[in-house]
């Protein structure tokens, strides 16, 4: 008979690998109960058990009994029962994903607290206030989260209290305000829910359980999971952990610490705390902190104690930690341990640190940093002598320079941000409701909160730039106006600029400058600097690591020799797509194509494309100078012709005006004759590419001629050019063997004329698929293959990608039906099947085939994992986006070999 499934595992029973069963925050509760340290009994039920809840309306048969044999467990090493009125024992409530996910589920304190049993709390901990203060947030807290009351009711309510008190701090409210005020937020709850808040402790549970697990689909965690890639079938555990109380007086306190400083990398004492306070009081930014070395003046033993924990915790993870603990009346506990977000110039710092220290290696360091983390390395900067007005001075809590206009909610900032404007979200705190907001601004800026705060902590998960505890500024969400420390106002829809690596805000936009990384790519930073505490030097030795381990090459798509040049300094083994049609922008040659278009007789199409042929030549010349000895693929003329002729409705209106004075212009009639005889009702998939060059005739000669001879003129003049030929949007072979027929003729023409031996390689792109189905007949006629993964994008979906982009993509992603757009990231179930089924079949062919991707997926780091797997040769991408696309390159060639290896 099989084992009845468990539900429900006690901190003793689990470990840091079970993060898949327990969550993030259950399996590090189980390592530390294992490594000895404090931390409060408890039990965590699974991620199981809450899927079983989602997908079937209720709890798994088994649960509710195996939850009242873990408490009863409890209660008795406790030596008290849940709620009892002379003794209670009080639980939390706490989500925990697999995923760290902060403030986006639910957590619920001091539960088993009611009107009963808070004289025993008052009565076993010699403190009435404190009892009444827990009992407050209880219902504070239950009414937000597990009944669905809005959470400004309790805010104003404690702010009217506050006020009739003649304070700003909840620290100076009597034990009978408080009193007062849970009579108040239990009469909130009545009126809103239509029912009394529960005095059962054992209902209290069980209603906080089934509210975490719905918290897991909440419009809150869903955005989050999709902003960060999470998968939506994870499910999150739920973690019932014994209270203990930071709340209970002066020597009693709470605080988040990180074991290094999780904004620059930095060795030290990093962290807050909060004394006579419980720990929404910290993560929320409700009270303005104290740095955690400030813990040493207050309580010497418990911050003896905890430097000790900290170090042996990194020591055990060989990471960045971060910790959440409560002291009460002097004794230490631990609540959270767990891999600590960082910003990405910690991560590239932190990494290269642990290798110097012997706790990783070089492959666990490029493991461990991403290719966007280094795109947000990339980011400008203030520039240091800015002369613009700096009003305040905030928290650094995650690096970058952002400029934007001043909105004070997450809905103006979303609506404003849709129109094209650049904001900044401000706020007194944010919290979880912010997350919209916060994804759209370009920086976050708190009056609020520290290095822990709700907002640190996931703008640095995002890569947001953010300044928190900004005291000097008044901030007032109602007149939707904030005021400085000298009485300046500044209104919704003014600028600021707030600097994330320094904490400064500055009045009106602040120039900025390139990063530092930038300038190492570029080759301009001067040598020897120690830019940023060491940060290009982690830079350069995690990049030459990955140069080290990847497989894939990394070529760039590029059209000339400044973007060539860029490319090659950048690190470009080659470029993977030159468009041609590109080099026919500019006034003098878009004439030059008007009279290939306009031609209507072999004599006048050979006059155009003779004038063309040395302006191509001259193009490509450059273009093989600048990549000497790198392969260059050229693509063949590929977007219909009429976007090289002027605007129907432009053109029109002028031949319709020079009419009307007696005055035509026999270009521009012959040009709109030309218009309406190219206009097709969808071009994209009408003429175009290898069509273009069967339908007209010598058009693509012209341009293999040119590349022909620009090749022949570089090795007679030393060079070393390795140019390849691409046949654009190829549907059968037979289309690719009339081109390649005719490319062979010229270039066996350039040959003889010149006397020199060419070597071109003739491909074509794969993206219809057709051509991905039919790929082993392709290879036939092709030497190469290079996916196109836009086109093959657009014709696998059905999709015009200019058109739904704007259309309905914004609804696709928030119904779920992407977590991401697949022309960002490559789809691997469709595309992406296309994609490897042309491989297979392509290398069945021609076993030596060389097989690259240049659309733009070939800069996206996830979508550089795929074609890694896939086995392709090289990606190419912009520029700008090689540094990343050779970053994760490194990393999915290291995930490859471990898992060859497991």
């Amino acid at each position: 008979m099989a084992a009845q499934q468990k539900f429900v595992y006690s901190f003793t029973e689990g470990n840091k690998d079970l993060k898949d069963l327990l969550g993030g925050k259950g399996a590090n509760l189980a390592e530390m109960t294992n490594l000895g340290l404090p931390v409060p009994p408890g039990f965590t039920i699974t991620t199981e058990a809450c899927k079983v809840f989602l997908e079937t309306g209720s709890e798994p048969t088994s649960l509710h009994k195996e939850i009242s044999e873990h408490l009863d467990s409890l209660e008795q090493q406790m030596g008290k029962q849940l709620g009892q009125p002379d003794n209670p024992l009080l639980v939390s409530v706490r989500s925990g994903a697999k995923f760290s996910m902060p403030g986006m589920m639910d957590t619920v304190l001091n539960i088993g607290l009611s009107d009963v049993s808070v004289a025993g709390l008052a009565a076993q901990s010699g403190n009435e206030r404190f009892a009444w203060d827990s009992y407050r947030r209880l219902v504070q807290m239950f009414g937000k989260t597990v009944l669905g009351v809005d959470g400004e009711l309790f805010e104003e309510a404690l702010e009217e209290a506050k006020e009739a008190k003649g304070t700003a701090n909840d620290l100076d409210l009597t034990t009978e305000d408080l009193k007062t005020l849970v009579d108040t937020f239990k009469a909130i709850v009545l009126r809103e829910t239509d029912r009394e808040f529960p005095q059962d402790p054992r209902e209290q549970m069980d209603l906080a359980i089934h509210a975490v697990f719905h918290s897991w689909n909440g419009d809150r965690a869903r955005l989050y999971r999709r902003q960060e890639r999470i998968p939506n079938d994870l499910g999150t555990a739920v973690n019932v952990c014994s209270m203990v109380f930071g709340n209970l007086g002066e020597d009693s306190g709470t605080g988040v610490a990180f074991t290094r400083d999780p904004s620059t990398g930095a060795v030290g004492v990093y962290g807050d705390y909060l004394s006579n306070a419980q720990g929404e009081d910290v993560v929320a930014g409700i009270r303005n902190t104290l740095q955690l070395s400030e813990l040493e003046k207050l309580d010497k033993k418990s911050y003896d104690e905890l430097m000790t924990i900290m170090q042996k915790l990194e020591l055990h993870y060989r990471d960045l930690c971060d910790i959440e603990f409560t002291i009460e009346r002097g004794k230490l506990w631990m609540l959270q341990t767990r891999i600590g977000k960082r910003t990405a110039a910690a991560a590239f710092r932190i990494a290269v640190q642990l290798v110097d220290q012997g706790l990783i290696d070089l492959d666990e360091a490029l493991h461990r940093v991403t290719g966007g983390q280094l795109s947000q390395l990339m980011f400008p900067r203030f520039a240091p002598d800015a002369t613009s007005k700096q009003v305040a001075w905030g928290i650094a809590a995650s690096p970058g320079a952002a400029v934007g206009k001043v909105v004070f909610d997450s809905y103006t900032a979303v609506k404003w941000s849709r129109s094209g404007e650049k904001v900044i979200l401000v706020r007194r705190e944010t919290n979880p409701d912010d997350l919209d907001g916060m994804i759209a601004a370009e920086g976050i800026l708190t009056s609020r909160g520290g290095k822990t705060s709700h907002a640190a902590v996931v703008a640095r998960g995002m890569g947001k730039t953010c300044v928190c505890g900004a005291e000097e500024l008044e901030v007032d969400t109602k007149r939707r106006r904030l005021t400085t420390a000298d009485g300046q106002v500044v209104e919704e829809g003014d600028v600021v600029s707030i600097d994330g690596a320094t904490g400064k805000v500055y009045l009106g936009e602040v120039p900025v400058l390139p990063s530092p990384v930038v300038e190492y790519f570029e080759g301009t930073l001067h040598a020897g600097a120690d830019v940023q505490g060491g940060l290009v030097q982690a830079v350069h030795r995690l990049m030459s690591h990955a140069d080290v381990r990847r497989k894939l090459a990394v070529r760039a798509n590029a059209d000339n020799a400044e973007d060539s040049n860029r490319a090659r300094r950048y690190g470009a083994q080659g470029i993977g797509l030159c468009r041609t049609e590109h080099m026919f922008l500019g006034e003098e040659r878009r004439k030059e194509v008007e009279h290939l278009i306009l031609a209507d007789n072999d004599k006048d199409r050979e006059q155009a494309l003779s004038a063309l042929l040395p302006l191509q030549k001259g193009d490509f010349i450059e273009l093989f100078q600048s990549m000497d000895g790198l392969p260059v693929t050229v693509r063949l003329l590929d977007p219909p012709l009429h976007e090289f002729l002027p605007d129907i409705t432009e053109l029109s209106v002028r031949v319709a005006l020079a009419e009307a004075r007696k005055d035509p212009n026999e270009n521009d009639l012959r040009l709109l004759q030309a218009v309406h005889r190219l206009h097709e009702q969808n071009p994209m998939l009408g003429l175009r590419g290898v069509r273009l060059g069967l339908v007209i005739p010598g058009l693509f000669g012209m341009q293999v001629r040119a590349i022909a001879e620009a090749a022949a003129e570089r090795k007679l003049a030393g060079g070393d050019p390795r140019p390849e030929v691409m046949i654009p949007l190829v549907g059968t072979v037979q289309e690719l063997e009339l081109v390649r027929d005719e490319c062979e003729r010229v270039l066996a023409e350039v040959a003889s004329s010149t006397g020199v031996k060419l070597d071109i390689k003739l491909g074509t792109m794969i993206e219809l698929p057709r051509a991905a189905v039919t790929a082993g007949q392709i290879a036939e006629a092709a030497e190469f293959f290079s996916f196109g993964t836009n086109d093959l994008t657009q014709t696998v979906w059905g999709f015009s990608r200019d058109d739904v982009e704007a259309s309905f993509f914004t609804a696709y992603l928030e119904k779920g039906i992407f977590g991401v757009s697949p022309f960002e990231t490559i789809d691997r179930d469709g595309v992406g099947s296309l994609v490897k089924l042309a491989v297979e079949a392509g290398r069945a062919t021609r076993p030596d085939l060389k097989l690259g991707v240049c659309g733009e997926h070939g800069g996206d780091p996830e979508s550089v994992h795929f074609f890694h797997e896939v086995g392709l040769d090289y990606v190419s991408c912009s520029p700008f986006r090689i540094p990343v696309a050779r970053l994760e390159a490194g990393r999915a060639a290291l995930e490859t070999a471990g898992s060859d290896s497991r």
